[in-house]
């Protein structure tokens, strides 16, 4: 595994995910994302590259198996979905949902650390 790879895979899909949550969030916050449909909606072109560059990032570090990179993905989509919807819009932490962010950690867990 190439860590390098890995860990800028990682932190442009973090990226992406964040600018996604703004894009399809962010209208139930700030008057701006209702006020600019088109151009939220075109946001979507760079976010779309950031993620193709990650999950190409961590294909190639994986070797070419895509599995990971999908799970790797998955996991940091509902760490960041869960910190700006508590943060944001002081969404509470329910049993339901720290129960889904043990699981997205332990998928994460078994993506990064186990062969």
């Amino acid at each position: 595994m190439d860590k390098e790879k890995l860990l800028i895979g990682i932190i442009v899909g973090v990226l992406a995910q964040i600018l996604t949550f703004f894009q399809l969030q962010g209208q139930m916050k700030y008057e701006w994302f209702k006020n600019h449909y088109w151009l939220v909606v075109l946001m979507g072109i760079p976010i779309s590259m950031l993620f193709m560059y990650s999950v190409k990032s961590m294909v190639s570090a994986y070797g070419g198996e895509m599995w990971p990179s999908r799970l790797i993905g998955f996991s940091i989509g509902a760490v960041v979905f869960t910190y700006f919807s508590w943060y944001l819009f002081g969404e509470p932490l329910t049993m339901k949902t720290i129960i889904c962010l043990i699981l997205s950690f332990s998928i994460l867990g078994v993506q990064l650390f186990m062969k």
